[in-house]
C-alpha cells in the first residue's frame, strides 16, 4: 500500500511567498484538495504573509455577501430533512438529495464544448444524412463516403474541445492541477466515446458497395487523433488538427480526383482500401508513437494558454 504524503514546513512556505515552482505548486494544490491538515497549514502560512489581511478582508465580505442566501439554503434543507423523516414515518417516500442535479451538470460542463456544441450536431447531421442517403435515395456507395469523413470527425471534436478558442472558461481550468493535458485527454475521450460508437454501427447499417469495413476507420482515426494531441504541443490545436484532418482528406481525395477510369466514388473506395486494408499494423504503430511522443511533450500543455 502505497504511503501518504503531507506537505512539509519549507514546501509550505515556500508556496505562501510564491517561491515554489508552478509544477510543485500545482501538485501540493491536487494534494490540499484531501487533505485537511495541509490545507491548514497553508492556510496559517499564507495568513502570516503579506497578503493575510487582504484575505481576511475578502473572505469577511464574501460571508457577509452570502449570509442571506446561506441562512435561506439552512431554512429548505431542515425542511427538507423534516419531510424525509415524515416520510420514513408515514411510509412517504423520501426526497432525492438537491445536489445530484447540479454535480451532473458539472460533470457535463468538463467534457467541454465539443460534446454539446456545434460538433456534435454536425456528428448527427454525418450519421443521419447517411442513412438517408443510403435508405431513402438508395446510394450504393454511402459507405464508401462516410468511411472518407469519418476519421477526421474524432479529429474535429479534438479542435473544438480544448484551447481559448473553444472554451470560455479555458484561462481557468487550464491554470487548476487537472488542467493542462490530463483535461485534454478528458475531453479527447468523451469526443472518442461518442462518435467511435456512433459511427462505426452507422458504417456498419450501410450496405459495402466495394468500400472497406465499416470498423476498418477506427485505428486511422485514433493514430490522427493522438498525431493532432501530439503536433498540438507544438503549434496547437487549431493549427494540429486543421494538418491532420486536412493532411488525411487531401491524401484520399487527391489521389482519387487524379486518377482515371471509372465512377469518382470506385476510385475513391479503392484509395481507402489501400490506406485501411492491410496497414492496420501500421497505423496502430503510429498510434503508440503519438501517445509516446505525447507523455514526453505533455509539460507543453501547461502553456497553451494562448494558441
Amino acid at each position: 500500500m502505497r504511503k501518504s504524503w503531507h506537505a512539509s514546513e519549507d514546501l509550505t512556505l515556500r508556496y505562501a511567498d510564491g517561491s515554489l515552482p508552478d509544477p510543485d505548486a500545482w501538485s501540493l494544490e491536487k494534494h490540499l484538495e484531501t487533505c485537511a491538515g495541509c490545507a491548514a497549514r497553508v492556510s496559517a502560512a499564507v495568513r502570516r504573509t503579506a497578503a493575510g489581511p487582504v484575505l481576511d478582508e475578502t473572505r469577511g465580505a464574501v460571508l457577509t455577501a452570502v449570509s442571506p442566501a446561506r441562512e435561506a439554503r439552512g431554512t429548505a434543507a431542515h425542511q427538507v430533512r423534516e419531510s424525509a423523516a415524515g416520510g420514513r414515518g408515514t411510509g412517504r417516500p423520501a426526497r432525492a438529495h438537491p445536489r445530484r442535479a447540479p454535480r451532473a451538470k458539472a460533470a457535463l460542463w468538463s467534457l467541454g464544448p465539443a460534446v454539446r456544441g456545434s460538433w456534435l450536431l454536425a456528428l448527427l447531421c454525418v450519421v443521419v444524412g447517411a442513412l438517408l442517403l443510403a435508405r431513402a435515395a438508395d446510394y450504393a456507395a454511402t459507405r464508401t463516403l462516410l468511411l472518407t469523413v469519418a476519421p477526421v470527425i474524432p479529429v474535429a471534436g479534438v479542435a473544438l474541445s480544448y484551447g481559448p478558442h473553444a472554451d470560455p472558461l479555458h484561462e481557468i481550468t487550464a491554470a487548476t492541477p487537472s488542467g493542462g493535458l490530463r483535461l485534454a485527454l478528458v475531453r479527447t475521450a468523451a469526443v472518442l466515446a461518442v462518435s467511435l460508437p456512433a459511427l462505426a454501427l452507422t458504417g456498419a447499417a450501410l450496405p459495402a458497395s466495394g468500400a472497406p469495413g465499416a470498423a476498418a476507420w477506427l485505428l486511422p482515426g485514433l493514430a490522427l487523433t493522438l498525431g493532432s494531441l501530439a503536433l498540438a504541443s507544438y503549434v496547437g490545436c487549431r493549427t494540429a488538427t486543421a494538418v491532420t484532418g486536412g493532411g488525411w482528406l487531401a491524401a484520399v481525395l487527391v489521389p482519387a480526383v487524379a486518377a482515371h477510369g471509372g465512377p469518382f466514388t470506385a476510385r475513391l473506395a479503392g484509395q481507402l482500401s489501400a490506406r485501411f486494408d492491410g496497414s492496420q499494423a501500421v497505423w496502430a504503430a503510429a498510434a503508440v508513437a503519438c501517445a509516446a511522443l505525447l507523455a514526453v511533450r505533455r509539460d507543453a500543455y501547461d502553456h497553451m494558454e494562448n494558441r
